[in-house]
């Protein structure tokens, strides 16, 4: 829902309305239902909106409450805003809107920074007050909706996302090594507040920051779940299995409130399909569902229709499938990554553009199942971290997850951008040893939910449907899944090829076929094997002349890649070739020298 841009100056200047309307422009695929702006005094900010909730004006942005001094720019939904906007009114205050901003309006009048405690849903915010100057910019818990942000002792600059910041000017565009070195070793990942940019931050997940008129600024860490044994349930996998039912049932019905249809994006992959069958559970019928498959390349199909045919058939769900030919691939490529707002290397970014492309023409919203192997334990990597001490719990990880060791990443790029020493391995060993996660596998899950997870597949599926004005909600990222997830024992989530408790939940209510199936994943073959037309745009942006200039990549390590496109590949089976294609093609199509 939307997008949200805005300057703040330091120095007594006035903000620079041109900057904020380009930022705001650059946002108009997250919101083609509206367009508005405010300035006063040292602040300017601008908004997109995409018509969720409250379809009228009175919910236009910025929000501006002239009797509490607050003008607000959000990008999100607050799912409990009724029962929110009730109890405040039993507080003494008055709405004249039915939209959720203007219930963070009046929680923050009433609780000030503290108003994202009561929060539950996706949100990005900031909040001006007229008579302090001050600015407050809010993010939810884990990081679903972004927020980029880019300073100098003069002024700062936030927005929606970084493209956006770029339209503003004067953003330090030079390469970040730490930031590289992150990506090249987490499969494009990224962490806050770091982008692979210098001159660009994000404000972590579930982050208050106050900036102060000065310049001066003070982050506030809302929320952090302990990943400790602390429930009442125990050990027992039937109290266990009603806990995980109830609250994933609730953590969908959720994402229901709307004043639009609401549909569901269907892989026909475990997840996907529990969301599913949840709605039938709650009674609503006729869901819209959709499927999207690519054409087979090199012997490996590039769709599972018969799975999600399958959950379909069994909910009577209204499904559409699309299947893509391998012929649109190269443009859609190109598409894809003019989207996103870092460089990002999964494949399947392809396939969440194509397919929000087309959804996006039936709904506005949809829910899908993005985080549900990080939180209750999926992948395939996690028996071996689990399976270690305490103590050795940060380099196992290293060893399992990263994609190649810090002597072969050194060996990729120039000189002058590699770190002098493994920082991303020194970024994992500070996050495992923190206090507040029992064993190895907890403080692995731990990172991934809160530290990794919201740069990818949270920012993925953010940035591919936000690009059609489509808005994606994610039920496995419900605050209070994720909190009872923390707590549940190991065994419960490792067992029968990670995800036992969901796949037990998942044996009462869909086909054993889809539940017992091998783990699935958004295929897209030709760019897996390098198809013809993708390796041709690949070697174009590796060897153009922007590409020779900026030397990110050695240049003998470029022709490797290039002589052998499928040869190279990284611990988990990516291909390297598309991994450093995807960092320079991101910087070539956002004007990047």
């Amino acid at each position: 829902m939307c997008g949200l841009t805005g300057e703040v100056r330091f120095d007594g200047g006035r903000p620079d309305l041109a900057a904020v309307e380009r930022m705001t422009d650059a946002l108009e695929a997250r919101g083609p239902d509206g367009r508005g702006s405010w300035s006063q005094g040292a602040v300017a900010l601008g908004h997109r909106r995409l018509q969720i909730i409250d379809l009228s004006e009175r919910g236009a942005q910025p929000m501006v409450d002239t009797r509490l001094g607050l003008t607000v720019v959000f990008n999100g939904c607050v799912y409990n805003y009724r029962t929110l906007r009730a109890r405040l009114e039993g507080l003494g205050h008055h709405f004249f809107s039915d939209s959720d901003t203007e219930v963070i309006v009046k929680a923050y009048a009433q609780w000030g920074r503290d108003c994202v405690r009561y929060l539950v849903g996706m949100f990005a915010f900031a909040v001006a007050e007229h008579r302090t100057g001050r600015v407050v910019l809010g993010r939810d818990r884990l990081g679903i909706k972004p927020l980029y942000v880019t300073e100098d002792s003069d002024r700062l600059r936030f927005a929606s996302s970084l493209p956006a910041l770029l339209a503003g000017g004067g953003v330090d565009t030079a390469i970040d090594p730490v930031a590289l070195h992150q990506y090249l070793s987490w499969h494009g990942t990224v962490a806050a507040p770091r982008t692979v940019l210098a001159g660009v931050r994000k404000v972590p997940p579930a982050t208050v920051r106050v900036v102060e008129p000065d310049g001066t600024h003070h982050d506030h860490c809302y929320w952090q779940p302990s990943y400790t044994r602390h429930s009442d349930l125990g050990h027992d996998p039937a109290l266990w299995r009603e806990a995980v039912h109830d609250a994933l049932r609730t953590a969908v019905r959720r994402r229901t409130v709307a004043d639009v249809p609401v549909g569901v994006l269907l892989s026909g992959g475990l997840d996907s399909s529990l969301m599913v069958a949840m709605l039938a559970e709650d009674g609503h019928e006729d869901v819209p569902t959709f499927a999207m498959g690519f054409e087979e390349e090199n012997g490996e199909t590039g769709d599972e229709f018969v799975y999600s045919d399958l959950v379909a058939r069994r909910f009577s769900t209204d499904h559409r499938q699309f299947l893509i030919a391998s012929d649109r691939l190269p443009a859609a490529l190109d598409a894809a990554i003019g989207a996103m707002s870092e460089p990002m290397v999964s494949h399947d970014a392809v396939a969440f553009h194509l397919l929000s492309e087309q959804v996006s023409k039936e709904v506005k919203v949809v829910l899908c199942g993005q985080g549900a192997d990080e939180v209750f334990a999926g992948y395939h990597w996690y028996p071996r971290i689990a399976a270690a001490a305490r103590a050795d719990a940060a380099d196992t990880y290293a060893r399992t997850y990263f994609d190649r060791t810090h002597t072969d990443l050194t060996a990729m790029i120039h000189p002058d951008l590699a770190p002098g020493h493994d920082t991303s391995t020194g970024f994992v060993r500070d996050h495992m040893a923190a206090p507040g996660a029992d064993t190895a596998l907890d403080a692995a899950l731990r990172m991934d939910v809160h530290a990794l997870m919201p740069d990818d597949p949270v920012k993925r599926v953010d940035n591919m449907t936000m690009a059609w004005g489509l808005e994606a909600r994610v039920p496995f990222l419900d605050q209070d899944l994720v909190e009872l997830a923390a707590a549940c024992p190991p065994q419960l989530k490792l067992a029968q090829g990670g995800k036992a408790v969901l796949k037990d939940i998942a044996r009462t209510v869909l086909p054993r076929e889809v539940v017992d199936r091998p783990k699935g994943y958004f295929p897209v073959p030709a760019v897996r094997h390098m198809a013809g037309p993708v390796l041709a745009r690949v070697r174009d942006a590796l060897t153009s002349p922007e590409a020779r200039r900026r030397g990110i990549f050695d240049e003998h390590c470029v022709a490797e890649l290039l002589a052998a496109p499928n040869r190279h590949r990284a611990r988990r089976g990516a291909n390297t070739l598309w991994q450093v294609a995807s960092l320079e093609i991101w910087l070539q199509a956002h004007g990047i020298h």
